[in-house]
C-alpha cells in the first residue's frame, strides 16, 4: 500500500492508494463522511479492494484525519468547492482517470456533485446515504450530534482519526446548522450524471430518508439501482458491512 500526502487545492491531503490486482477494473476513489478521514473507513476500503481487485484511493479532505487542519470555517460551497476543485486536482496528480467514486454521505453529495457538475469521466458511483438536499430529520440528528460532542466523550473518541477533533467537528456541524444550509441543494446536478450509480441506504438512517434516494433515482440520467438495508442506519459499510461490501463488488463486476 502506498501511503503519503498530496497537495490539492493549497492543501496537503493525507492519503493512501492500494494497488490492483486484477486487470481492465477501474479506480475505486473513497470520499468519507462528514466527521470521516482515511482512519475512519478502518479496513472496509482493503476489503473492497480484495473484493474487487480494483486500485482504491482513500484520502483525508482538508480539515479531517492528518490532512491540513482548517483555518476558517467552511462556508455553504464546501462540498462544491471539494467535488469541483479539490478532487479534480487530486485525480490528476496521483494520475487517477474515469474513477468510480465511492461516496458516504457528504462524500456522497460530493461525488454527485463531481460527476454531475466537473465535466470530467466517471466510470460509475457508489453513493452510501448520500444527501441532495437538507431534510428535517438531518438537522435534528446534526443538533444531537452537538450535543453529544459538548456533553460526552465524543471528542475523545474522535481524536482517534483526526489530528484536531475540535476544529474538524465544529467545522461540520457549524455550517449544517446554519440557517443559510438549508437551502442547500444539488439536484440541479442530477440530470447531467449518466454513469451507472448504485445507491446504499439504511432504512433507520437517521440522517436521512429514503427520499434521497428516490431524488436521485427520478432525476439521474444513468441507470440507478437502490438498495434499503433493513437494521441499517447511516453507515452501511459498519452496519451492514457483508450487505454492503456485496451489493459494491457486485456492481464493480457488472461495469468490468
Amino acid at each position: 500500500m502506498q501511503r503519503g500526502f498530496v497537495q490539492a487545492a493549497g492543501h496537503s491531503l493525507e492519503y493512501r492508494l492500494i494497488p490492483a490486482h486484477q486487470v481492465n477494473r477501474p479506480t475505486l476513489v473513497f470520499l468519507h463522511e462528514g466527521l470521516g478521514s482515511v482512519a475512519m473507513w478502518r479496513d472496509f476500503p482493503v476489503k473492497v479492494a480484495a473484493a474487487t481487485g480494483c486500485r482504491t484511493l482513500v484520502y483525508s479532505r482538508h480539515g479531517y484525519g492528518e490532512s491540513d487542519l482548517l483555518t476558517e470555517p467552511f462556508d455553504t460551497r464546501y462540498m462544491h468547492d471539494e467535488a469541483l476543485i479539490a478532487l479534480p486536482e487530486l485525480l490528476d496528480r496521483l494520475g487517477i482517470e474515469e474513477p468510480v467514486l465511492v461516496g458516504h454521505s457528504d462524500g456522497g453529495s460530493i461525488a454527485l456533485i463531481h460527476a454531475g457538475g466537473a465535466r470530467r469521466e466517471v466510470a460509475g458511483l457508489i453513493l452510501m446515504a448520500p444527501h441532495v438536499f437538507v431534510e428535517d430529520l438531518s438537522v435534528a440528528s446534526i443538533a444531537q450530534a452537538k450535543i453529544a460532542f459538548e456533553t460526552t466523550d465524543l471528542g475523545q473518541k474522535l481524536g482517534k482519526y483526526h489530528r484536531d477533533p475540535v476544529k474538524t467537528f465544529w467545522g461540520w456541524n457549524d455550517i449544517w446548522l446554519h440557517p443559510d444550509f438549508r437551502a442547500w441543494n444539488i439536484e440541479e446536478y442530477l440530470p447531467r450524471i449518466d454513469c451507472p450509480t448504485l445507491v446504499i441506504q439504511g432504512e433507520d438512517d437517521e440522517y436521512g430518508t429514503s427520499a434521497q434516494a428516490d431524488a436521485i433515482r427520478r432525476q439521474t440520467a444513468g441507470e440507478v439501482e437502490v438498495l434499503m438495508l433493513a437494521d441499517c442506519r447511516h453507515s452501511p459499510h459498519k452496519d451492514q458491512p457483508q450487505a454492503t461490501l456485496e451489493a459494491m463488488a457486485g456492481f464493480i463486476e457488472r461495469l468490468a
